[in-house]
């Protein structure tokens, strides 16, 4: 009987999860050709995975922001020991979170200028700070997430960045 229960279950979550969100799937396969394990889990936890998939991430600083990023809140981002990397993370959270006010405020704590103006583009500055960022693969990354789609992604060399940008911006 539980046996059938369960079978039953998982049915009816696979046809869920196949047709109610055919979007984070398709995202979800596009974090298929990134080459780096960690990144790969995190890209899948973050376009419909869910925190599942951070427990694959063996990077500290990556498993707590992919946790804070898939439900966990800003607070997971203090076990990140990176500070350009804490302060991100406080942005991108508070950015889904209701206090997106403030989100771009985190990004003044960032020391690198490319991945400050990144920051600050993506979490409500827009496509205009993308001009400031002299990494080529970083700024058509800030393009695609601003507004020009995935069409920009096409300009990136690295192809884990790029495999990550296409499932951003599908």
């Amino acid at each position: 009987m539980r046996t059938d229960c369960f079978r039953h279950f998982l049915c009816v979550a696979w046809l869920l999860a196949l047709f109610v969100s055919p979007t984070a799937q398709a995202q979800s396969s596009q974090c298929g050709f990134i080459q780096n394990p960690d990144e790969q889990a995190y890209c899948r936890a973050i376009n419909g995975g869910g925190s599942g998939q951070c427990g694959f991430i063996r990077d500290n600083d990556l498993q707590a922001r992919c946790r804070a990023e898939t439900g966990g809140g800003s607070s997971q981002c203090g076990f990140i020991r990176n500070p350009d990397k804490q302060a991100a993370c406080r942005a991108s959270t508070q950015k889904r979170s209701s206090a997106s006010s403030g989100a771009s405020g985190q990004c003044g704590f960032i020391q690198d200028p490319d991945r400050q103006a990144y920051c600050r583009a993506t979490t409500g500055g827009g496509s205009g700070q993308c001009g400031f960022i002299r990494n080529n693969d970083l700024q058509a990354m800030c393009r695609a997430e601003t507004g020009g789609g995935s069409s920009q992604c096409g300009f990136i060399r690295d192809p884990d960045m790029k495999a990550a940008c296409r499932a951003k911006t599908r």
